[in-house]
Order: structure tokens, then C-alpha cells, then sequence
């Protein structure tokens, strides 16, 4: 662990390991490391070479990702390890704040392995950011995006349900916190989305971007221009939108909206009004509803699952289940 010490205009890093001794470095250039396993971080020096923001920054190979919080970048330091990069557009707090709320974040994070882990985090006047594991695959929302509009190999539904179960055991993790500590609301995820599950190569997933919302404000996006608007634009539906209250029944219809996601696409908007009335004509398979193959069996377990989003996207939240149902009843479809 770190212990960091402010002396005028610099931070004092010291590895505890090696009998207290530390470096000075300039308040622009201050990490908190918050794993052992990133030495360049944490202690600020990596065989030999002092890692400065600026080349942490010149070391950004591309832009991810890009929400209302801020922008996702990956980064490959030195010994060609790779990170994401989440860096945040304005925060809400100040910096002692912020690092507390962080590290304890971290904390948690690190306890399950549906969380993704972060490693460690930078405040300074002008740059925020927070530096997390990098997966290759990609999220969710990049897999079912190459799917539908380049064609790439789409996910059979073995993949889609483990990735399914693997949000569900990420809520039920961070619902089980205690509620309120250090002024932030640890059961509360707050910004579950496609783009925000991350894949592993066995087809697991891990939930990022954990408590973010407490860190910074929401900051709405420029609208790119279009000279020629497509015609009979609509906007998504209500019940497409994801929530942006800061509450676990949030949580919940958010995991319906990604569910409805995996299981449908674009095809859900088509029958959301009218799915009760044909939904035995959707199990039988009549009604094409479902974006990828499926064989019997495959799709009366589908079904199921259908029925756990619609129940998480019902408009009351006093009528959505709680995770713990929602895990029993995807025990269930699995199981039949």
C-alpha cells in the first residue's frame, strides 16, 4: 500500500516495501497506484525510468468509447502493458474526495470477478482520469455492433447467456454493499449499459465503470451534423432509454434494457407493445424475434429469459424484481 504525503507543490510516493523510501515528482505528474502488480504506477519509477503524465498521455493509441462521463482510451505503457484509460470530463468532487472514493471503489472492485479492476487513478487542475484493466475483446455493445453492421461472426446464445448471468452476479455483488460509506453509494452501480460490459475470451463478462457516476458530472454530447437527416427519424422508445437515477431498481431496468439488447436488437422496438399478445408465437418460433439461431430447447429457455427483461423494464419500479429473483429465475430457465 501507498502512503502519499503533499509537501508544497509535490507528492511524496513511497513504497513501504523497501523501508519507506520514495521519490519526489512534480504535482502534474502524481499516480495512486492502487495494485501491486503496476510498479510504473504506484511507485512512480519502472526499470529506471520515471513515468510522467505526459508520456502516459502521448502513450493513448485511441479512443474507445465516448460517453456523456468522458472519453475511454487505451493506453500501452511501458513493458507493453495495455490499460483503459477512463478519462472524466468535469467532476463532482474535489481531490481529496475523489481519491477516497476511488480507492474504495478499488477496493470492492478487487473482490469480484465480475467486476473490472482498477489499477490505479490521477487528479490533477486540469486532467482526471482512471486507469482500469484493458480488454481485447471489447464490450458487449462492440460485439453485437460488428455483428449487425460489418457482419463479423455473431454470438450463439451458450455466449449470450453466460455473458447474461455475468452482469446479473455483478449487480447482485454490488447490491449486497453496504449502502453509504466515505459519502458515495456502494450498491449502486449507476451506469449499466452494452457499452459498459466488458468481455473476457471465455465469453464472460465484467461489469465496468462502477460508482463513475459519483465521480463526475454528465455532460451532454455535441450532435454530429448531418446535412441530409434520414428519413422518418424517430426517437428510441421511453422503455429503450437507459436510467440515469441513482438507484438499484435503475440498475435493474437498465440490465432489462441490455438483456433485451443481447436477446433482440433493434427487432424488440417492433413488438415491445405487442410482445404478450404473440409471445407463444415467438416460443414456437413463428414470429422471428430473436437476432440468432436457436433450437427448440434454445429457444423456450430464450423465452424465459424475455420474461425477465420485460419484468425489469416494467415502467414502475416498485414492479421490477430484485436482482436476487431475477438470479433464482434465471436459474430456473437454465436449469428446464
Amino acid at each position: 500500500m501507498l502512503s502519499i504525503t503533499k509537501r508544497r507543490r509535490s507528492f511524496r510516493y513511497a513504497d513501504q516495501s523497501n523501508s519507506g523510501s520514495g521519490s519526489i515528482y512534480e504535482y502534474e505528474d502524481c499516480f495512486v497506484g492502487l495494485t501491486d502488480d503496476l510498479p510504473l504506477v504506484s511507485c512512480g519509477n519502472y526499470c529506471g525510468k520515471t513515468m510522467t503524465l505526459k508520456e502516459v498521455l502521448r502513450s493513448s493509441v485511441g479512443v474507445m468509447g465516448e460517453s456523456p462521463l468522458g472519453l475511454t482510451e487505451k493506453v500501452v505503457l511501458l513493458k507493453s502493458q495495455m490499460f483503459a484509460v477512463k478519462r472524466l470530463r468535469m467532476t463532482v468532487v474535489r481531490r481529496n474526495e475523489f481519491g477516497k472514493r476511488v480507492e474504495k471503489l478499488a477496493q470492492v472492485s478487487k473482490k469480484c470477478e465480475y467486476l473490472v479492476p482498477i489499477a490505479a487513478y490521477l487528479y490533477t487542475k486540469r486532467i482526471k482520469f482512471i486507469l482500469c484493466e484493458y480488454f481485447p475483446m471489447g464490450s458487449l455493445a462492440d460485439l453485437l455492433a460488428g455483428a449487425r453492421k460489418y457482419g463479423h461472426t455473431a454470438l450463439n446464445w451458450n455466449q449470450r447467456l453466460k455473458i447474461i448471468l455475468s452482469i446479473a452476479r455483478a449487480i447482485e455483488f454490488i447490491h449486497r454493499q453496504n449502502p453509504n460509506e466515505r459519502k458515495i453509494k456502494m450498491n449502486v452501480h449507476g451506469n449499466i449499459k452494452s457499452s459498459n460490459v466488458m468481455i473476457k475470451i471465455d465469453f464472460s463478462a465484467c461489469l465496468s465503470d462502477y460508482g463513475f457516476t459519483q465521480l463526475a458530472e454528465r455532460v451532454e454530447l455535441p450532435r454530429k451534423r448531418q446535412l441530409k437527416p434520414p428519413p422518418h427519424q424517430v426517437p428510441p422508445p421511453s422503455y429503450l432509454i437507459y436510467r440515469e437515477e441513482l438507484s438499484q431498481k435503475a440498475d435493474i431496468y437498465n440490465f432489462g434494457v441490455v438483456i433485451m439488447d443481447i436477446l433482440a436488437g433493434s427487432r424488440f422496438s417492433t413488438f415491445k407493445k405487442c410482445i404478450l399478445e404473440v409471445k407463444e408465437e415467438i416460443t414456437e418460433g413463428r414470429i422471428e424475434f430473436f437476432e440468432f439461431a436457436l433450437d427448440t430447447r434454445e429457444r423456450m429457455r430464450a423465452s424465459q429469459i424475455l420474461d425477465i427483461a420485460l419484468a425489469c423494464t416494467n415502467l414502475s419500479a416498485e414492479g421490477r424484481p430484485s436482482i436476487e429473483q431475477i438470479l433464482l429465475f434465471l436459474g430456473d430457465a437454465i436449469i428446464k
